[in-house]
């Protein structure tokens, strides 16, 4: 089954295909473990910093073998590629899935970055999926924000660009600005579900939506979006909480234990934990 595939699958029987940061090889034991164990496909996901600590090219390689040790779907997405340059890497790399974010650029710029990308993954590899971002997201990845938050106006998706954009790059999935954001803040995500309600009217049907930003979102506000069609939803701030406070918790507890793999598991186990829960909340239980 491609990622296409499984994405046509989920949208047809309304659950989400989740998407885990990871950024480390312990992480992405805990991610797995939690898919295993739910039956659940999972796309895994480095961002451009991720990907460097981790190494490109190993990353790659090292979804390939988990692939073929674990009987569910492992897929491997670049996330926020934020030039064309770091995509085509990623590409080049063997990823299976991009996500070109030129969200913070021009109306323009973005439409063609993105365009060029889809157009040099798929000569590359026919099967790759490619997302684009449209409208932008006011805050930093895997901050906890003590602060009110305020999303700007101008940030949020408009449909006409949506529309324009959409059919213009020939993306697979649509990441759009819908009071979703990145990091987990105070005060609670408003999600505007009737622009959500707009834009997937608008779209086509074929077309999945990504909802990035998912950590610190409530979950019957995750529910209702993936009811609403966002097939697609990424998670990576709150498995970085879990996984360094399992790992501060296992060393204040062991003060003395200097063996890794036994201070580690805890970190992992905090992983899938967070795992399995959000699997419960996209509908996402044996559906593989």
């Amino acid at each position: 089954m491609t990622l296409t595939e499984l994405h046509a699958k989920a949208k047809k029987e309304r659950w989400a295909v989740p998407h885990f940061n990871f950024s480390s090889y312990t992480q992405l034991q805990g991610i797995i473990a939690g898919a295993v164990k739910m039956r659940s496909p999972v796309l895994a996901g480095t961002s451009e910093g991720e990907r460097e600590f981790i190494g490109i090219k190993q990353c790659a390689d090292i979804i390939k073998s988990l692939r073929t040790s674990n009987n569910i779907p492992i897929f491997l997405n670049a996330d926020h590629c934020h030039s064309v340059e770091s995509a085509k890497i990623a590409v080049d790399a063997g990823y299976d899935s991009i996500h070109i974010d030129l969200s913070k650029k021009s109306f323009e710029e973005n439409l063609q970055g993105t365009k060029e990308v889809v157009n040099y993954a798929k000569n590359q590899n026919p099967k790759i999926e490619v997302e684009g971002e449209l409208g932008y997201l006011a805050t930093d990845s895997s901050k906890i924000y003590n602060e009110t938050i305020e999303i700007p106006q101008e940030s949020y998706t408009k449909v006409e660009q949506a529309i324009q954009y959409v059919k213009e790059t020939g993306i697979d999935r649509f990441a759009p600005a819908i009071g979703n954001m990145h990091g987990i803040s105070i005060k609670p995500k408003e999600i505007k579900f009737d622009l959500i309600e707009k834009l997937r009217m608008a779209l086509p049907s074929t077309l999945t939506f990504t909802l990035h930003g998912g950590s610190g979102t409530a979950d019957q506000d995750l529910t209702r979006i993936v009811e609403l069609g966002f097939n697609n939803v990424h998670i990576s701030t709150e498995l970085r909480i879990a996984y360094t406070n399992g790992l501060r918790k296992a060393l204040g507890d062991n003060p003395t234990e200097t063996t890794p793999y036994k201070y580690l598991a805890i970190a992992r186990d905090a992983v899938t934990e967070i795992v399995v829960n959000k699997l419960k909340i996209y509908h996402t239980i044996n559906v593989i």
